[in-house]
């Protein structure tokens, strides 16, 4: 029985997982919002706030300070859109959202922020991340010198895809009234809208359809931006934007407890701020009239893959691709089965170590057994 003993108290100690490895973090999710803000891009007027300064969770938002860092660096020249970003193993190791990096590829540097952006793959932020910066942590300090620069003092981040935080690792913080300065910045950049606008798009040489978890896109007037989030303790959350009879209005909903809720709200906030601040003159398009097709902006956004082609969406195993509806809350709360799956993992591992451990010692108290 002492060996028995010894043996499970061996298995335990080299059997230790990663359950304990994700930290826990209370869930702040309300109905319908933790809190809500819509702003007057132009003007920077706030036109409605529910508890804006109350910290948040951004959870894949924060990826929107991706967007602003990465856009500087090519308005500075110190980076180039057709850069080859090299996939790390540490990016291709990446959970949640993601477009399944392997190690072994490579990209150009806007392949991988139309993946960032549109299909919020964290693959791809830690890829580009350590391309930029040199590594995660580095990166994450040009996200918070930027949020500092733009006077969001209320944000902290701690990460460059708003995962939930691992053990020892504090979660990202931020507020809705933060986010709206976020915003506005990036509403400054015809950019911005180039890679937050589209409602889907093919990613390595269209095997794989990236959809935008934005279900705004393509079903409220206008839309063209910015970002979701979700995790199960930070709730659903959204900013978005739409632009109007030459107005642009932005509508931030923080921390609901259901997609569907947070969606509805985020459109009832676009409506509001529509009603409040009236339409102005708009130049006619003449410049779009004049780009050849096939050129420009807008056939950079064009997102559907080339007719006759047959595209398959490559889906984590275990499962088929889920339809967009439930995309968001599929591929980023799987974040939040971790600790089950590392309990599996723990018991898997600890029941091999058993029958590794004790196999040989019953083969020996056999043998022993039969030389008496």
């Amino acid at each position: 029985m002492k060996r028995l003993a010894l043996l499970l108290l061996t298995s335990l100690l080299f059997c230790q997982p990663a359950w304990a490895a994700r930290a826990k973090v209370a869930s702040m999710a309300k109905d319908p919002y933790i809190s809500a803000l819509v702003l007057d891009a132009d003007s920077g007027k706030v036109l409605f706030a529910e508890q804006a300064e109350t910290t948040v969770y951004p959870a894949s938002v924060l990826k929107l300070m991706n967007l602003l860092v990465i856009l500087k660096e090519l308005e500075q020249g110190r980076i180039s859109l057709a850069d080859m970003v090299q996939v790390t193993p540490e990016a291709a190791k990446t959970g949640g959202s993601q477009v399944y990096l392997d190690s072994k590829e490579q990209f150009p540097l806007e392949e991988l922020l139309y993946a960032l952006t549109v299909q919020s793959a964290n693959d791809a932020a830690v890829a580009l991340a350590t391309h930029i910066a040199g590594s995660k942590e580095g990166f994450v300090a040009l996200m918070n010198k930027q949020a500092a620069e733009l006077g969001m003092k209320s944000t902290r981040f701690h990460s460059v895809h708003g995962l939930p935080p691992g053990e020892g690792q504090k979660p990202d913080e931020t507020t809705a009234a933060d986010l709206a300065i976020l915003c506005r910045e990036l509403a400054k950049r015809p950019d911005t809208f180039k890679y937050t606008g589209i409602k889907e798009r093919p990613f390595r040489d269209n095997t794989f359809i990236m959809r935008n978890h934005n279900h705004l896109i393509g079903e409220v007037d206008g839309v063209d931006g910015f970002k979701t989030g979700y995790y199960q303790a930070a709730g659903f959350s959204i900013a978005t934007t739409a632009k109007r009879g030459g107005v642009r209005i932005i509508a931030i909903v923080m921390g609901s407890k259901d997609r569907k809720v947070r969606d509805a709200k985020a459109r009832e906030l676009l409506a509001k701020g529509f009603t409040m601040v009236p339409p102005k003159a708009v130049p006619p398009p003449a410049a779009a009239k004049a780009a050849a097709p096939g050129k420009g902006p807008a056939a950079q956004v064009s997102g559907p893959a080339a007719p006759g082609k047959t595209v398959t969406a490559v889906a984590p195993a275990g499962g088929a691709a889920k339809e967009e509806a439930d995309e968001e809350a599929a591929a980023e709360a799987a974040t939040d089965a971790a600790p089950a799956r590392d309990w599996a993992m723990f018991l898997w591992g600890l029941l091999l170590g058993m029958v590794a451990m004790a196999v040989p010692g019953y083969l020996l108290l056999r043998r022993r057994g039969r030389e008496r």
